[in-house]
């Protein structure tokens, strides 16, 4: 093997060092939500088995986001337990009626139209085919938000590589067309884009 080889050999493997590694760390910031939430645990203590009951969809239906503070009023108007989160959540939000300001893993473009209630309730997809089995979480995840362009890297997935990913880990594009794909559903672009 000639010295040329082992140089490029070297390079070559520097290279891919730095972009399946050193770049993605360096291209995504994290940043904490404003409180520790477990979904977990509220579907176990509460008895809630349906993501809708909390991630509503509006009269219209549409989803409407994230829960408004007033369901989570609905049980924690006041402190019920001793969690530093709960209190933060009662103390900062509920009481004064500020929104939680939460951080959103999924936000799409704003060229991208997404329709929650043509998936879920007409096409019968479960939260858990794009989102992942995030409902089961013990503990939130940092929120990665990519420098460039400040989408969260939930839309480009975890690995970029994109090879061996789980369900959910990823909202690109590709990923709405694989499933488009394989559920036989024609949409042309403007079913998506505006």
């Amino acid at each position: 093997m000639s010295r040329n080889s082992v140089v490029f050999g070297c390079g070559l493997a520097v290279a891919l060092i730095a972009g399946w590694v050193a770049f993605p760390r360096a291209l995504y910031v994290k940043q904490q939500q404003p409180i520790e939430f477990r979904h977990k645990m509220h579907a176990e203590k509460s008895g809630i088995t349906d993501c809708a009951q909390c991630h509503a969809f509006r009269d219209d239906g549409e989803f409407a986001g994230l829960p408004a503070n007033d369901t989570c009023a609905g049980c924690h108007s006041d402190r019920i337990g001793t969690s530093p989160a709960e209190a933060k959540l009662v103390d900062r939000y509920i009481k004064p009626g500020q929104q939680t300001p939460w951080l959103v893993y999924s936000r799409q473009p704003t060229n991208v139209w997404f329709s929650h209630s043509v998936h879920v309730r007409l096409a019968g997809l479960g939260c858990t085919d794009c989102h992942g089995n995030y409902g089961d979480s013990d503990r939130v995840r940092p929120y990665e938000v990519n420098r460039i362009s400040g989408y969260s890297r939930d839309i480009w997935g975890h690995s970029m590589s994109r090879l061996g990913r789980a369900p959910g880990d990823g909202m690109k594009m590709s990923d709405c067309e694989d499933c488009h794909r394989r559920h036989k559903v024609e949409v042309g672009c403007l079913g998506c884009h505006q």
